[in-house]
């Protein structure tokens, strides 16, 4: 569904400036920091940076507990500190997935066979991904056999997932209104848009939708790949220029 709700809700917390600020100071200290520190350096009471801290730990940003700042055990009571919550925040409207590609691309440098292009083994290892995808997304299913609306369906379920917003424009045309490898796709149109016609084709027989097919279709503004029903494969798309946007 594009977005997942802990990347929407991390956005709208730190829409504040008072809480970016903050959870760049927590970000820059690269230790635990406690509210009393966070307070002085924002110049703001120790009350009120307690309720942006909560807001921040609530969304998943930061994380508590109780002990000394300086790693040094005092008498009497351990002040609470803040600490970042391991891991990437990365929010990005529309959605995009370079770790997708860029896995693809590691792993077929890394198990190119004798006599293959580069070229040739990352469509291999792109269609297999797809394949894969497809068919646990199958198993989980069991859709049976497959028409090619019931098999566009499905493809949209899951292709909301990884961020491509399908578009069901009739019932045997799925078009993609978001490249989730834009950027790269604008730098090499003929290698990316190619791994991803070969991933979305890997699942949809792996989906065991052979009733359907991923074409280019290159249009401004949207995914170079469209999903299309027997019938409406043969049709010539409306072509435009750019892949992504």
């Amino acid at each position: 569904m594009g977005l997942d709700a802990a990347s929407l809700t991390s956005l709208a917390v730190l829409g504040d400036d008072l809480r970016r600020r903050m959870f760049a100071f927590v970000q820059h200290a690269r230790r635990p920091v406690t509210r009393e520190e966070i307070a002085d350096s924002l110049g703001i009471s120790r009350k009120l940076a307690a309720f942006h801290l909560d807001k921040l730990v609530a969304a998943g940003l930061l994380h508590t507990h109780y002990e000394s700042a300086s790693g040094i055990r005092k008498v009497g009571r351990r002040p609470k500190v803040y600490e970042l919550v391991a891991g990437t925040i990365a929010v990005s409207i529309p959605e995009r997935r370079y770790e997708i590609l860029a896995g693809l691309l590691i792993e077929a440098v890394a198990n190119e066979a004798e006599g293959e292009s580069a070229r040739e083994a990352a469509l291999r290892v792109a269609r297999q991904h797809g394949v894969a995808l497809g068919a646990t997304e199958r198993a989980r299913v069991r859709p049976g056999r497959l028409g090619a609306e019931r098999g566009l369906s499905l493809a949209a379920e899951t292709l909301e997932e990884f961020g491509y917003e399908p578009d069901r424009s009739t019932p045997t045309v799925l078009r993609l209104r978001n490249c989730p490898f834009h950027s790269l796709a604008a730098q090499a149109p003929e290698l990316v848009c190619g791994l991803n016609q070969a991933f979305l084709a890997g699942y949809l027989h792996g989906l065991g939708s052979d009733k359907t097919t991923a074409i280019l279709a290159p249009r401004p503004g949207s995914c170079c790949v469209e999903l299309r029903g027997d019938e409406a494969a043969g049709r010539i798309p409306e072509n435009g220029t750019t892949c992504g946007r």
